[in-house]
C-alpha cells in the first residue's frame, strides 16, 4: 500500500511517502524554493518524492493532508463570533483567503498535482486527519516502542493546542486534549515576538537567549511570577487557560497587546536588530523555566494515563529541547522518542503514516531496536557527475578522492587547524536540525569558533549557540547524557570534568563579557549555562560523518565538532551541489566537501555574482 503524505498552507509546508509502512521519502519545500519556511503547495517536494519513490499520483491509494481545513474554518469563524467586535480587521484579511483557497482545498489540490502530472482525479483518495492526531502519527508510528504514551504540544491545529495519546501496536488513542486559545506553543510565540524575534521561526533563538537570564535575579523571579498569576494558569495535569486580556492572537494580526505588556514587565517590546539587555535575557529565561514546567507537568499526567515506559513527542514545542533534556533527566519515562520534523513539516509524514495505519488498519512491524526514521536521512542525494556538473557551471577548482578514509583525515586535518568547512554528503536531512549531511563543521576545541562561525559564516545574532556532534560511543566522555541523541533534540550539561572555573561575579557580567568566556575544554559549543545541545553519531546511522569524527579523533585525541545547518541566516539549508558551492563562495568558510570533491575557498575563480543575500535571506 503506497500512501502519500502533504503539508502545507501555514508554514514549513513538505511531502512524504510511505510504502506498506515503510518511509520511503520526504522533504520540505523550501530546500528546493530556497525561501524559509515555505507554506506554498510543495510542487518541488512532491515531484522529489513521486521520483524517490518510482510511484505516480494515480498510483498511490490514498493522499493524506496533515489537517482538516474544514474544522479549522470552523474554529476560525467561532473565534470571530465570540471576540466581535474585534478582530474586524484580521476577518477581513483571513477570510477571503479561505474562500478561495484553503476552504476548497481538494479541488485546490486536484490543481497543484495536475501541475506536476496528468492523471485520474477518480482514483486518487483524499484522507484529512486532524493536525494533532498527524503529529502524534509521526512520533508513535516512527518511534521503536510497541507501546507508549504519545505528547503533541504546538500553536494550535483545528483546535487542538496539546495532544495525550496512547500508542500500542497500530493502534492510536487520543486521551485528552487542550483547545484553543489555551496554548502552551501560542505562549512562547508571544514572548519570541515581545523579545524581537520572527513568530514560528524565532522560537529557537529565544531558546538560546534564556540562558544568559540570571537564574539567582530577583527580577527572573518577578517575571516567572507575573506569568504564572497574570498570563497563564498551569493546573497540575498540565493543562493551561490564558488571560486573554493580555493577548491579541485569536483575533489580531499581533500575538500581543504591546502596551499591556510594557505595563506588567516594566519593558517595552523590542524591535528586531535592538540591542538584548539583561532584562530581556531574564525574560527569556522565566519563559523557558514555565514551558519546561508546564511540559513536565503534561508528561506527568500522560504517564498516569497511559501507565506506559515510553514517551513519544511532536508538535513544534517539541522542538524545546532544553525542555526535552530536562524531561529526560527527570525519569518520568524510561525512554523518550522526539520527532526529528516535529513541526509541520513532519505532519506530511503523519498524516501518511495515520492513513496507512488507523484508517486502512494495517499491521504494525517493529523490525529493530532503532526508530524507523532511519536517521532522518529521507531527502534528496546527488551523484559525483552532478558535482561535477557544479564544478563545470563555475569554473570550480576541486580535488577529487578515489579513497573516502584519505578524504576524512584530509578534511579533519583542515578542521584541526582552525578552518571552516561545509560539508555535503549523502541524501538531505527531514526536519529543522543538520545531522552531518547538509552542516557547517569546525573545531569545538577553538575558543574563536563559535564567534567565526556566527559573524563571518552565518552572520547572525553572536549570543546564538552551536551544537556538538560525538561519536556516539564517546558521548558520555563530554556530556551528562544516558540516552542517544541523534537528532539533537536533547540538550545535556558538558561533564564537570572538562568545565573551567568561573568568576565569582560570572552572572553580573554582561551578555557579552560572558559570551565569550572560555567555559570548558570545548568552548564552542558549551553554552552559557554549561549545557549543550548533542548530536551522537553511530556509524550505521551515517558512517561517512561517523568516519570523519573517527579521524578528527584519531589526530586530536577529541571525538567533538561543531555541526551547524549548511545556510547562511534566513537561507533554508541547502539541498543540491549547486546550492552547496553558492554559499560556500557568499561567506568566509575556508573549504568545502561535496561527496567525494574537496574545493579550497584559496583556490577558487572570483565569484562575479553580486546578488546581494541579505536582501535574498532576511533575518529569520
Amino acid at each position: 500500500m503506497k500512501i502519500l503524505g502533504i503539508s502545507a498552507f501555514y508554514h514549513d509546508s513538505a511531502a512524504a511517502v510511505i510504502h506498506n509502512g515503510k518511509i520511503i521519502c520526504a522533504a520540505q519545500e523550501e530546500r528546493f524554493t530556497r525561501k524559509k519556511h515555505d507554506e506554498s503547495f510543495p510542487i518541488n517536494a512532491i515531484e522529489f518524492c513521486i521520483k524517490q519513490s518510482g510511484i505516480s499520483i494515480s498510483e498511490f491509494d490514498a493522499i493524506a493532508f496533515y489537517d482538516k481545513p474544514l474544522l479549522k474554518f470552523e474554529r476560525l469563524l467561532e473565534t470571530y463570533y465570540g471576540f466581535a467586535p474585534k478582530g474586524i480587521k484580521s476577518f477581513v484579511t483571513a477570510i477571503p483567503v479561505w474562500l478561495k483557497e484553503k476552504l476548497f482545498l481538494k479541488r485546490l489540490m486536484h490543481q497543484e498535482l495536475a501541475k506536476i502530472t496528468g492523471y485520474d482525479k477518480k482514483k486518487v483518495k483524499f484522507l484529512f486527519p486532524e493536525h494533532h492526531l498527524s503529529h502524534a502519527a509521526s512520533a508513535f508510528y516512527s518511534s521503536p516502542f510497541q507501546d507508549a504514551a504519545v505528547l503533541t504540544i504546538d500553536g494550535v491545529g483545528e483546535w487542538t493546542t496539546a495532544s495525550i495519546c496512547h500508542g500500542n501496536g497500530n493502534k492510536l488513542t487520543i486521551l485528552k486534549e487542550l483547545h484553543f486559545p489555551n496554548s502552551l506553543g501560542l505562549l512562547y510565540s508571544a514572548f519570541t515576538y515581545f523579545l524581537g524575534f520572527k513568530v514560528n521561526s524565532g522560537e529557537y533563538k529565544l531558546m538560546g537567549l534564556a540562558p544568559y537570564g540570571n537564574p539567582d535575579s530577583p527580577e527572573t523571579e518577578k517575571y516567572l511570577n507575573l506569568i504564572q498569576t497574570e498570563l497563564a494558569d498551569l493546573k497540575e495535569d498540565g493543562s493551561l487557560w490564558l488571560n486573554q486580556s493580555y493577548f491579541s492572537y485569536a483575533t489580531d494580526l499581533r500575538m500581543v497587546k504591546d502596551a499591556d505588556w510594557k505595563k506588567l514587565f516594566g519593558i517595552a517590546k523590542r524591535n528586531e536588530g535592538e540591542e538584548l539587555t539583561q532584562q530581556h535575557c531574564n525574560l527569556a529565561l522565566a519563559i523557558q523555566l514555565f514551558t519546561e514546567k508546564a511540559v513536565q507537568k503534561m508528561a506527568t499526567e500522560a504517564k498516569r494515563l497511559t501507565g506506559s515506559e515510553n514517551l513519544c513527542m511532536a508538535g513544534g514545542v517539541a522542538l524545546n529541547c532544553v525542555a526535552n533534556g530536562k524531561l529526560l533527566r527527570s525519569e518520568i519515562f524510561k525512554n523518550i522518542f522526539v520527532q526529528p520534523a516535529s513541526g509541520d513539516a513532519g505532519g506530511a509524514l503523519g498524516a501518511a503514516q495515520a492513513a496507512y495505519f488507523i484508517y486502512y488498519n494495517n499491521e504494525r512491524k517493529i523490525v529493530s531496536e532503532n526508530d524507523a526514521m532511519q536517521g532522518s536521512f529521507l531527502g534528496p542525494e546527488f551523484s559525483d557527475i552532478e558535482t561535477k556538473q557544479t564544478i563545470n557551471k563555475f569554473n570550480a577548482i576541486a580535488k577529487e578522492f578515489q579513497n573516502f578514509d584519505e578524504l576524512a583525515a584530509a578534511t579533519a586535518t583542515i578542521i584541526t587547524e582552525g578552518n571552516v568547512v561545509g560539508w555535503m554528503q549523502g541524501k538531505m536531512e527531514f526536519g529543522p536540525r543538520a545531522l552531518g549531511n547538509r552542516s557547517i563543521l569546525g573545531d569545538a576545541r577553538n575558543p574563536e569558533m563559535q564567534k567565526k562561525l556566527n559573524l563571518k559564516i552565518k552572520y547572525r545574532e553572536g549570543f546564538r549557540p552551536f551544537a556538538p556532534a560525538v561519536l556516539a560511543e564517546d558521548s558520555s566522555k563530554y556530556f551528562d547524557i544516558k540516552a542517544e541523541s541523534p537528532y539533537m533534540l536533547l540538550v545535556a550539561p558538558i561533564q564537570e570534568a572538562i568545565r573551567n572555573k568561573m568568576p565569582e561575579n560570572y552572572h553580573a557580567l554582561s551578555l557579552l563579557e560572558r559570551l565569550y568566556i572560555e567555559r570548558s575544554n570545548l568552548p564552542a559549543v558549551t553554552h552559557i549555562d554549561f549545557s549543550a545541545r548533542v548530536q551522537t553519531v553511530k556509524a550505521e546511522t551515517n558512517f561517512r560523518f561517523w568516519k570523519l569524527l573517527a579521524a578528527f579523533k584519531q589526530q586530536t585525541n577529541c571525538s567533538v565538532l561543531v555541526n551547524t545547518s549548511f545556510n547562511v541566516r534566513g537561507e533554508p539549508p541547502v539541498c543540491s551541489p549547486e546550492d552547496a558551492y553558492r554559499c560556500f563562495m557568499r561567506t568566509e568558510m575556508d573549504y568545502l566537501v561535496i561527496g567525494n570533491f574537496l574545493f579550497s575557498k584559496a583556490e577558487q575563480p572570483e565569484w562575479k555574482e553580486k546578488e546581494n543575500w541579505k536582501e535574498e535571506f532576511v533575518l529569520d
